[in-house]
């Protein structure tokens, strides 16, 4: 059993565990977070505020639509941080708690949570849609939490290697005072929180092991993506000699894919019974449609409504590896391939113009239009080849949130 307690002030005096002899499914009652085995238990007398914290935690699944399960997966966010921040591992201060809180509000929670509710979805379709237990829904919401955390992971760390100035509308956690390269830091806990709460809650499962190999193995990938990302646009050596579709495409399946799409499936899989190894060519399908997502995003940066998609394009400003502009490369003769040369990758207004002109003469437009299409019928030529139901709805919904969406 998870040992927690309320934040706020902490005891004076430690207290001691109590031994008790209970079938699990009694302290299910209590607090939801336990499996249905009998097992001898030793548990610490919770503070009456972490007591009210499980009882609303239980009682608000009482009656509620379950067709919004935002609602639901943020009331776990508050469960996994008051553990997180009681983690009998380290023995936390006020000044240290405080800080971590405060940062773990302000990079995990805030963005659209698209990567953790598919978690939840994905499950529940794997289950032909059968209500989930009050256990599985949170499980499901512990794991889809553990991707957000490993999103705020990278996009602190991200975010220093790009000397970037906001995210999600606000300053960039280390460019708030007194915060600065301690943001390195503080990459690091939100990477080592993940394996506590899989620890805390997933190591009586027997897909345990399976859970610590694949979020090891999605987080080497995604590294590895950001390395070839880095090393392609090295600063002061701007080369667009090295950009290529295939560059292109080794940046998106490592940097993105791998966790934005194939994670979320991979864990509700796990929680399934599924043997992953067995389902390769689910992996592949929805690595295709991060690739997909990511030249979506490419497209929507140049030729997007901003008032739309929430913010002011700037790929072509910052010399990115952009599907549009490797697409010019392959459609453009030599004098195009100059004017390229000389105004990607500038500040200039003038410059910006330039390119931008250069992509309506060479149908980019057109081009991303072709690539959608083929990429639509691909995909769903695959999915519909899959031999389960469950597996081929979970994949459709996926591609339902992508197809020509316009943020």
């Amino acid at each position: 059993m998870v040992r927690c307690r309320s934040r706020g002030k902490l005891p004076t005096k430690k207290a001691q565990p109590l031994p008790f002899f209970l079938p699990t499914p009694t302290l299910l009652t209590l607090s939801k977070l336990f499996t249905t085995s009998f097992s001898f238990i030793s548990i610490t007398p919770p503070s009456p505020s972490y007591l009210s914290l499980q009882f609303s935690f239980c009682s608000s699944f009482i009656g509620r639509d379950m067709s919004d399960p935002k609602p639901k997966f943020l009331e776990v966010y508050t469960v996994l941080k008051s553990e997180l921040l009681d983690d009998p591992a380290f023995e936390f201060a006020d000044d240290s708690r405080q800080w971590v809180e405060r940062m773990l509000d302000y990079n995990v929670p805030g963005g659209k949570l698209n990567r953790g509710l598919s978690v939840i979805d994905s499950y529940r379709l794997l289950k032909d849609g059968k209500e989930l237990s009050d256990d599985e829904l949170f499980l499901a919401c512990a794991l889809g939490w553990c991707i957000e955390w490993l999103q705020a992971y990278f996009l602190v760390l991200d975010d220093i290697m790009d000397g970037s100035h906001t995210r999600r509308g606000q300053p960039c956690w280390f460019r708030l005072p007194q915060i600065g390269l301690i943001a390195v830091n503080d990459g690091l806990i939100l990477r080592n929180q993940i394996f506590r709460i899989l620890k805390n809650h997933f190591r009586g499962k027997p897909y345990y092991v399976d859970l610590l190999d694949l979020f090891n193995e999605v987080e080497f990938q995604t590294a590895s993506g950001q390395m070839i990302d880095l090393i392609t646009t090295l600063q002061g050596e701007k080369d667009l000699s090295k950009y290529s579709l295939p560059i292109h495409r080794r940046i998106v399946q490592y940097k993105t894919a791998y966790y934005s799409f194939y994670l979320p499936v991979a864990c509700a899989l796990l929680m399934a019974g599924e043997n992953l190894d067995k389902h390769t060519d689910v992996k592949n399908v929805l690595v295709e449609m991060g690739t997909y997502f990511q030249v979506q995003d490419d497209f929507l940066d140049c030729f997007g409504d901003p008032e739309v998609i929430g913010k002011v394009g700037t790929d072509i400003e910052d010399f990115k590896c952009s599907w549009l502009v490797v697409k010019a490369l392959e459609r453009a003769n030599e004098d195009q391939k100059k004017l390229l040369y000389e105004n990607y990758g500038k500040a200039d207004p003038a410059c910006v113009a330039k390119v931008k002109e250069l992509y309506q003469t060479l149908d980019i437009q057109g081009a991303f239009m072709e690539y959608e299409s083929k990429s639509y019928e691909n995909i769903t030529k695959q999915i519909e080849g899959h031999p389960s139901k469950a597996v081929q709805a979970v994949l459709k919904s996926f591609l339902a949130k992508i197809y020509k969406r316009q943020k």
